[in-house]
């Protein structure tokens, strides 16, 4: 296995990185992969802002991983800026081959090289396993998230 690249989405990855979000018992129930237009104007909104970078992770020409990585500047921390990472997929014909680690050892030094104090991650309760693999990561459940729901679109 060669070494994974890691980049900057483009809208051409759109497909596989929304197929990716649907493939698992949540993302069914949530996604739509057979109507990408609300994916392109998202997109467009992260691709063309500073704070976001939308990633993926490519093995052998193929993504097999992506991930939302958002900067957040704050006065707590004594004024720090602080990493929040979302939707987090490896491929699930991949899952359990090392990819996720590998892909958090590159986020947790990009956030570094950004300048981040913190790296914040919200997992819903019913992901047992990827709950486990954040806490194997280091990461701490250390605040409770809450969540409104505004509605669908």
């Amino acid at each position: 296995m060669t070494d994974p690249i890691y980049r900057r989405a483009t809208r051409a990855d759109l497909p596989t990185i929304v197929a990716m979000l649907a493939d698992d018992f949540l993302g069914q129930t949530r996604e739509r992969p057979d109507d990408l237009a609300p994916y392109v104007k998202m997109f467009e909104l992260i691709d063309g802002s500073p704070d976001q970078e939308l990633i993926v992770m490519e093995l052998d020409g193929e993504i097999v991983g992506s991930l939302q990585l958002t900067y957040i500047p704050y006065l707590t921390h004594s004024g720090a800026l602080r990493a929040v990472v979302e939707a987090v997929r490896v491929a699930s014909g991949r899952r359990g081959t090392g990819l996720g680690h590998a892909l958090f050892a590159w986020v947790v030094a990009r956030v570094r090289e950004r300048g981040c104090e913190v790296l914040q991650l919200s997992t819903d309760k019913r992901r047992v396993d990827a709950k486990r693999f954040y806490e194997d990561l280091g990461f701490v459940a250390s605040h409770e998230g809450m969540k409104l729901d505004l509605g669908s679109h």
